[in-house]
């Protein structure tokens, strides 16, 4: 009736290099083109933290169902991504360079109630968007705007004209 095989449960089914190479190569991969392509899905939560739970749902999905990966490599791969999660966050900490793509400096939007064109294209901001954020903050009309900058995790700060 229990018909188990504790080696396929309990034992890794693939090298443990391999897990680490494709754990790591999946995380850097995914961060740098989010990074580079997706600055706003952040909101309050930071780029590397959206991927840990994309990530990690997906490494232990095949161990749960039993697909081709016993829980061990499922375990060493999530460790792989934790590893990976907390090595980019203290390189980000340590190094000035890294801090600067890590999280990026805020960029001005916004400058008294002139919108800043270029750096909107940029972060593919349209107008009606940035109108919209405005008036979340109880903005009507771009000129009572001294400044509105998008910050590093996407969110956009508004200082008003006095």
């Amino acid at each position: 009736m229990f018909n188990l095989d504790y080696s396929r449960i309990f034992l890794p089914t693939v090298p443990i290099l391999e897990i680490i190479i494709r754990g790591t190569a999946m995380y850097l991969v995914l961060f740098v083109l989010l990074r580079l392509t997706m600055k706003r899905i952040g909101g309050m939560i930071s780029l590397g933290d959206i991927l840990m739970v994309a990530l990690v749902a997906a490494a232990v999905q095949n161990s749960i169902a039993r697909d081709n990966q016993s829980v061990a490599d499922g375990v060493i791969l999530v460790a792989t991504l934790a590893f990976w999660s907390y090595a980019l966050d203290w390189m980000g900490h340590r190094s000035p360079l890294f801090q600067r793509f890590y999280n990026p400096p805020a960029l001005l939007l916004v400058r008294n109630g002139r919108m800043i064109r270029r750096n909107m294209r940029q972060e593919l901001i349209t107008e009606d968007e940035l109108m919209g954020q405005l008036r979340q903050k109880g903005i009507r009309n771009i000129n009572e705007v001294k400044e509105a900058f998008m910050e590093g995790d996407g969110s956009i700060t508004v200082i008003r004209k006095k």
